[in-house]
């Protein structure tokens, strides 16, 4: 992605205010401003750093590298594999030749039987991962030789090279414990460009190069991750010197737009902002209910007011830029229709406006994450919108912990999206199967049109046939929608302007941890 300042109005009224107080003493990064070290503010931690249980599957860790990765245009290209794989058997069989050579951090080579274990534990039921549907296809993994490694396909999977930027953990490391409460998840080893040194749970993560790289010795040394949750402080903080980097949301990202010492970088994403609606909910259940908001929201409003223009309106899970992107779904504003669906099945105007059916008003709670402010903008302007058509939708901010026992009554403003191939994303939030899996499925949704378009997307080779599929099952959640689709959000990063390589990929809802300018910080070179 090209990297661009940010633009507009909006911005610009923020640096009227902000733009004074931009530069510290010193310049950005405070003392730590030697060009071999960087310290990046971000927004969570990962629950852990264990890549059975999760982490890094997307690709970009810092610790692991998987067989494949994925350049700044998101093409794939050889990590520890020495090629991309060769595919036989009709799509049945994926046969990656490793890498000569690497080795993991502790000394000890990487081998097939690392490859193997990785992903054998990943795919057994007792490992606690969320992510065991996206390997569905994988019936086996298997050693050949003394260099290689075959997945052998239930069925063929047309995106399974995409899933192998899945990072490789040691088995002589990882091996010998319970995967999910073992050492490991806190202490790992990798055969990546940097070496955990300090994890100070909800404080900063603290890493070092490592200098046996098989790509080569970062010339960044030592790289501090930052925990910071709140957004405000985050940015005092990076303008006080204090970071060296930072993710921002759009309005305190404008601040920084003309401060010659740092640069602001804008990537566009696969992230939605989204409220499920969940299907057992005595008002959400209602379809009538959920297709009236769909036509209730005022999704450019929310990109212009909200986002200050960082985002695209959402039709739907996939971004209207994107070729997988059902031409004609885009739509508009529309209160009239909002209220003739209403009307139409029944749900009559009370007293106060709100709508009652039967005796029961259509209200309901939507809970939205504390402290993230963006997510708490989309939730009160749905609720306004859900308001002009006699729908009373009552906010509320909860932990993550009081969320999810109620996410199977109550609404709530989530965040998806996956980069890659429209089976990563969609499968996890959409399919029957997946209804209730923790955060997968939030909305509990199911629709038979929906499962067979997802079922026909993941084990057909066919582009075309993909394509009609994922087609169809846009069109499908337009008329029996169990999400209402909001914007597509712009992740927005300073960083102090001390190197050359920083640039941004196209990214997942995940950001700012991995992702972000920093996601390919090992190449980075200090400005000469």
């Amino acid at each position: 992605m090209t990297t661009r300042r940010i633009r507009g109005a909006a911005l610009a009224a923020a640096l009227a205010t902000g733009a004074a107080a931009c530069s510290a003493p010193g310049g950005p990064g405070g003392g730590g401003a030697a060009a071999d070290s960087v310290v990046i503010g971000v927004a969570s931690e990962p629950d852990t750093l264990s890549p059975l249980l999760g982490y890094g599957k997307d690709g970009n860790s810092k610790i692991f590298d998987g067989l494949l990765a994925r350049d700044a245009d998101l093409r794939l290209r050889p990590a520890l594999a020495t090629a991309l794989p060769r595919v036989g058997d009709g799509g049945r069989t994926y046969t990656f030749t490793l890498r000569e050579g690497v080795r993991f951090s502790d000394g000890e080579p990487l081998t097939p039987a690392d490859v193997v274990f990785t992903y054998r534990t990943v795919l057994d039921p007792r490992t606690n991962n969320a992510y065991r549907s996206e390997l569905d296809a994988v019936e086996d993994v298997r050693a050949q030789g003394d260099d290689k490694v075959v997945f052998t396909l239930k069925y063929p999977y047309a995106p399974l090279a995409g899933r192998t930027v899945l990072p490789i953990v040691p088995e002589h490391a990882a091996g010998g414990q319970d995967p999910n409460t073992g050492s490991f998840n806190t202490r790992p080893v990798g055969t990546g460009p940097y070496v955990l040194t300090g994890w100070s749970k909800g404080e900063k993560l603290t890493f070092k190069a490592n200098p046996d790289y098989w790509g080569g010795a970062p010339k960044v040394k030592k790289v501090t991750m930052t925990i910071i949750g709140d957004d405000d402080v985050r940015a005092t903080r990076l303008r006080s010197g204090d970071l060296d980097g930072a993710v921002l949301p759009p309005n305190l990202a404008a601040a920084f737009a003309e401060d010659g010492g740092r640069r602001t970088y804008e990537a566009t994403s696969y992230d939605v902002r989204t409220v499920t609606l969940p299907t057992a909910g005595k008002v959400t259940g209602d379809r009538a209910v959920r297709r009236a908001l769909d036509a209730a929201v005022d999704r450019r409003a929310m990109v212009e007011r909200i986002l200050d223009g960082a985002g695209r309106p959402a039709y739907g899970p996939v971004p209207a830029d994107d070729p997988w992107f059902a031409r004609g779904i885009e739509r508009p504003q529309d209160l009239a229709r909002a209220r003739r669906i209403l009307d139409a099945a029944g749900w009559k105007a009370g007293e106060d406006g709100v709508r009652v059916k039967n005796g029961r008003r259509a209200a309901f709670t939507l809970l939205y994450p504390s402290g993230d402010k963006v997510r708490q903008d989309h939730a009160l302007a749905y609720a306004s919108d859900a308001g002009k058509a006699g729908i009373d939708v009552t906010v509320e901010s909860a932990t993550w912990e009081v969320i999810e026992p109620r996410m199977k009554h109550d609404a709530v403003l989530a965040g998806f999206g996956s980069t890659g191939d429209p089976d990563y994303g969609l499968y996890t939030m959409l399919h029957s199967s997946l209804a209730g899996d923790g955060f997968n499925n939030m909305a509990r949704y199911a629709d038979p049109v929906v499962d067979e378009a997802l079922e026909t997307g993941r084990r057909s080779q066919d582009r075309a046939v993909r394509e009609a599929a994922y087609d169809r099952l846009q069109r499908a959640l337009v008329k029996n929608p169990g999400y209402t689709f909001l914007t597509h959000i712009d992740h927005l990063y300073v960083l102090a302007d001390r190197w050359d390589g920083p640039v941004t990929q196209v990214e997942p809802h995940e950001h700012g941890f991995a992702s972000g300018p920093w996601w390919n910080i090992e190449d980075w070179q200090p400005k000469k």
